[in-house]
């Protein structure tokens, strides 16, 4: 794992970003968050890391200078600034001391993703020409790392169906909830909500299918307490009642209610 340290004199966005983006699976460590560049500065001093994230506004010691600094120091670290503004100086003097990217808040997920596993790739053929070593195979591929978050999320669905919710999905994930529902959208063509649902009924009519429990058990064990309201779910997405999807593929010992 490459070590990261996030700075940002707004906790809720460092906190954001350290347990709402999935870092491990890129391949970096969150070692630690600061709130200004004094702080930061002081660890870097004597502490090494392979990245910082570091935000441009702050009081004291801004982004600019912390860099600045670290550069006359010759810390060898890569540098990525983020900044509320769009502002040419900010870029130009951030070009200036050779930082890996400039990002304009709010954050993304795709593009947090996309620039954290070029700067992972860039880091193995840094280390792999150092080391006189191949890390060739050690490679991320965003692709996969994509498909490997939609496949823990369509796990934990499938797992907790009865009590899922986008909240709970993607505290488990490690995204924040507003970009789990978009990347889940944009990665499978589907809502995270009508999955879920399709989940929740898939579910409901094995159980009509292969047990005899009675319409309202089944309602409550796939999430829903008014046995009417999941009725009328049930024949919306199948296109008949629960007792008359039972009566059609339900076996003979499990049509009596």
């Amino acid at each position: 794992m490459y070590k990261l340290i996030l700075v940002d004199d707004e906790t809720e966005i460092t906190n954001g970003l350290k347990n709402y983006f999935p870092w491990h699976d890129i391949g970096f460590e969150v070692v630690g968050t600061f709130n200004n560049g004094k702080q930061a500065f002081d660890f870097l001093k004597s502490n090494a890391v392979d990245v910082a994230l570091v935000d441009i506004k702050m009081p004291g010691m801004d982004g600019i200078e912390l860099v600045r600094r670290l550069r006359e120091m010759k810390i060898d670290a890569f540098f990525v600034l983020i900044s509320g503004y769009k502002e040419f100086e900010y870029a130009k003097s951030a070009l200036e001391l050779g930082v890996k990217n400039y990002i304009v808040k709010p954050t993304k997920y795709h593009q947090l993703c996309d620039i954290f596993t070029k700067l992972r790739i860039e880091l193995d053929q840094k280390y792999s020409s150092m080391n006189n070593r191949n890390v060739s195979d050690d490679k991320p591929d965003l692709d996969n790392i994509n498909t490997q978050i939609i496949s823990k999320i369509k796990k934990y669905v499938e797992l907790n169906y009865r009590d899922v919710t986008l909240e709970k999905t993607a505290e488990h994930v490690r995204l924040n909830p507003y970009y789990l529902s978009s990347f889940f959208h944009q990665h499978t063509g589907e809502k995270f909500y009508d999955y879920v649902l399709s989940v929740k009924m898939r579910k409901a009519a094995k159980l009509l299918c292969k047990t005899g429990k009675k319409i309202y058990e089944i309602s409550e064990l796939v999430g829903y307490s008014n046995p009417n309201s999941f009725s009328r779910t049930f024949k919306n997405f199948y296109s008949l009642n629960p007792r008359k999807y039972r009566i059609i593929y339900g076996s003979e010992e499990n049509n009596g209610e």
